[in-house]
């Protein structure tokens, strides 16, 4: 399978952002990709008062990135953008594959949102706006199982050891990764989840500066499962592309058979002991 990842700046012009991503999405196709990734909220990325509504998923933006799919003959995972929540006050953050045919064939909704309170330095609850979706999401994409998330999913490990335990051999990470922490964080959380997993990581990510105040890491990058990066975009708007060896998977999970060694607590014959005089977060700092 042949992948590119997408790194865009989508900024506050919606059309705009849209056409740049059928660009970039053309070139992934006319390079021989099977399968291109675009980073989180590649419709837009700028200030909140001018957010595009929340739609379904077959609203506007499933029914651009369906036809792009379909005209370009290529298996699109379309970002993310802001699905329409039951509450109808806040929104889903939702990531749509698309087949060659243009076929939605899976939607995954981001499940872990960040919010944080620092007294007197930062005030931020994306849970606000966003409502956390509650289901685990492996796409059969040209007969390989890809496990979905989004951005700050990436932090959490229990989720990339569910989707591979479920099959994924491939994880994908559309992301608006914030500079200042993606310098430390970005590639290092990238190639943990590639080595503990064993599986290819492909993560697209939005670069440069965004309204209001943000910038974002960029530096999409596609990782094999023994956690070396095989392709890395540089700090512009672009594609870089890789061809993923599935072979590759299981010859590294025969060599190191970490996932078939496991014992977790689910597992039989696995006990867990809690201290309850001790809140075990509590303990762990």
């Amino acid at each position: 399978m042949r992948v590119a990842v997408c790194q865009l700046n989508t900024r506050d012009d919606r059309a705009a952002n849209l056409a740049e991503a059928r660009r970039l999405l053309e070139q992934a196709a006319a390079a021989g990709a099977d399968f291109a990734v675009l980073p989180e909220f590649v419709d837009y990325l700028g200030r909140r008062r001018g957010e595009p509504a929340p739609e379904p998923v077959d609203g506007e933006f499933g029914a651009f990135f369906s036809a792009a799919a379909r005209d370009l003959n290529l298996w699109v995972l379309a970002g993310s953008f802001r699905e329409r929540a039951e509450d109808g006050e806040r929104a889903y953050n939702t990531s749509l594959v698309f087949d060659r045919a243009g076929e939605r064939v899976a939607a995954y909704r981001k499940i872990h949102l960040y919010d944080v309170e620092i007294p007197g330095r930062v005030s931020y609850h994306e849970s606000k706006t966003i409502a956390p979706g509650g289901e685990l999401v492996v796409a059969d994409v040209e007969g390989v199982p890809v496990g979905l998330s989004i951005c700050y999913d990436l932090r959490f490990p229990e989720l990339y050891r569910a989707l591979a335990i479920a099959g994924a051999r491939v994880l994908v990470v559309p992301a608006a990764f914030m500079a200042h922490t993606g310098r430390d964080h970005w590639e290092v959380l990238l190639r943990a989840r590639a080595i503990e997993n064993q599986c290819y990581v492909v993560a697209a990510g939005q670069i440069g500066d965004h309204e209001p105040d943000r910038t974002c890491y960029g530096r999409s990058m596609v990782i094999d499962p023994w956690g070396t990066v095989i392709a890395q975009a540089p700090d512009v708007p672009g594609i870089v592309l890789a061809d993923l060896d599935l072979d590759r998977v299981e010859s590294v999970r025969a060599e190191l058979p970490s996932l078939a060694n496991r014992r977790l607590p689910d597992q039989e014959g696995v006990r867990v002991r809690v201290n309850t005089q001790v809140s075990p977060v509590a303990s762990a700092r």
